[in-house]
């Protein structure tokens, strides 16, 4: 039907349900998404943080792995044969060389393993060493920044939200310790701990983890947690006076409910970029005490002790102390490079 010129007649043709045709070329229809998802995928365009992210875990699952079948363990002396003198020959091996025994067995037709990095001074194979420094190295790193967290995530939240004196007096505390000089300060608590955690552990399960690991974490948690309580705060205070947390506290809810349900969630990018950017820190930190002794105990490498070691023999053997240089160099600059990419793809306020 026709509708006339001027006619206050409803025209019934424009009421006739969309084909799907039509929905599809009038409407571009989006996949429904979350924040991390999001977050994700502009993680993955990052060619240079899905690469350092790659090469992190590359190296974390080697370090898991080789050891399981590698023939070699980190404390084994080679030379040393029980009722035998220790044989000197396997002492300072260059890099795929056999000490005397193993150069008997291989003229009489037995495969030996090669020594890929040689021996050090005491004849233990340097690659295992290595890699096992590698895992001790991120272990500590990954746990310290995860202490972190928790502290630094607990008390920032308590701050932004409860303000007035509780901030007050807390955030005078974190200006305490952020006064105090780091370097000094880590290396007189590691001394003291290292020191007065002995008797304390002796027969216990922590004994195996070793006094100076221990008293590295209790170092990460009395030291470094200002820094993320002070971004939480931050994120904590702009975000408390939103409108879901009134509503929140209309209904009655507790703070402890409305904090875990409402704000941290909401602050979850800067707890991501945050820790990612803690583990390289903790790693460096670990490494240098380690270089001055204060890491962790003996016979167990990491990669700080090595480089440590390998002075002693630098000008006879600079492989030792080149290879867990590269190899800490290359973590923390991954790590970096990572905690770098995860602020571009989390953080809300550079996604243009």
């Amino acid at each position: 039907m026709t509708k006339k010129p001027f006619s206050m007649q409803t025209d019934l043709d424009m009421f006739i349900p969309a084909s799907e045709q039509e929905k599809e070329y009038l409407v571009k229809m989006r996949p429904s998404s979350t924040f991390f998802k999001d977050g994700v995928k502009r993680l993955i365009k990052n060619k240079i943080a899905s690469i350092s992210l790659l090469l992190v875990i590359i190296v974390a699952l080697a370090s898991i792995i080789l050891p399981m079948f590698w023939p070699y363990s980190y404390d084994q002396q080679l030379g040393l044969q029980p009722g035998k003198p220790v044989d000197p020959s396997y002492n300072n091996l260059a890099p795929f060389e056999y000490g005397r025994t193993e150069m008997n067995l291989m003229e009489s037709g037995e495969e030996i393993f090669p020594h890929l990095f040689g021996t050090d001074a005491l004849g233990r194979d340097y690659f295992i060493r290595v890699v096992y420094g590698t895992r001790i190295s991120l272990a500590v790193g990954f746990f310290a920044s995860i202490i972190v967290l928790l502290i630094g995530m607990t008390i920032g939240s308590i701050a932004g939200y409860c303000g007035g004196k509780v901030d007050l007096v807390i955030m005078r505390i974190v200006d305490i310790i952020y006064s105090l000089p780091d370097m000094l300060m880590v290396i007189l608590l590691s001394s003291v701990l290292k020191v007065s955690l002995g008797p304390v552990i002796s027969g216990t399960v922590l004994e195996k983890i070793g006094s100076n690991i221990i008293s590295l974490f209790i170092v990460f948690g009395v030291l470094y947690w200002v820094s993320m309580s002070r971004l939480i705060r931050g994120q904590i205070l702009s975000l408390r006076e939103q409108e879901y947390v009134l509503a929140a506290r209309a209904t009655g809810a507790k703070a402890s409910w409305i904090i875990t349900k409402h704000l941290i969630p909401n602050s979850i990018s800067v707890v991501i970029i945050s820790t990612a950017l803690q583990i390289p820190n903790a790693i460096f930190t670990e490494s240098y005490l380690s270089f001055l002794g204060l890491g962790v105990n003996a016979p167990m490498p990491s990669l700080g002790s090595l480089t440590s070691e390998a002075l002693k023999g630098m000008s006879s053997y600079p492989h030792r102390l080149v290879i867990p240089a590269v190899v800490i160099s290359i973590i923390v600059l991954s790590l970096n490079l990572l905690g770098d990419g995860l602020r571009d793809a989390f953080d809300p306020k550079l996604n243009g």
